[in-house]
């Protein structure tokens, strides 16, 4: 789950810049919040994530236990070009990770969250990044 400041947006980051779709949405009005939940498909076959807006709140403090999200993609290197294309901010190239060889990169999402992306080819089925 990722407390986020504008719901709208980041709907649009994870739908429009990473490829997921939007599963479902709620709002509970008596305590002040709505929930989207997006990803390539649904549970139990695929993750979720819940992406939580409490009304009224623009932004939160990252805080030190955060590290990031990591997404399995066939190509990272055509991730990173569809990502910016889209509009999306990649904010590590794809390339090799320090002292090894899998294909990483990173993605910042409107909120400031990290976004990693393995280059694994058993991904490729069902990730829409490539």
């Amino acid at each position: 789950m990722l407390r986020v400041g504008n719901l709208q947006r980041s709907i649009d980051f994870y739908t429009e810049v990473l490829g997921m779709r939007l599963l479902r949405t709620s709002e509970n009005t008596e305590y002040k919040y709505t929930l989207a939940f997006v990803g390539y498909g649904n549970n139990p076959d695929h993750a979720e994530l819940e992406l939580t807006y409490n009304w009224g709140t623009e932004s939160y403090e990252m805080g030190t236990a955060y590290g990031h999200i990591a997404l399995g993609v066939p190509d990272a290197y055509a991730a990173c070009e569809k990502i910016r294309a889209s509009g999306g901010n990649v904010t590590r190239e794809a390339g090799p990770v320090k002292g090894g060889s899998t294909v990483i990169a990173f993605v910042t999402d409107p909120d400031g969250y990290k976004v990693e992306l393995i280059q694994r080819a058993e991904y490729a089925q069902g990730a829409s990044l490539s």
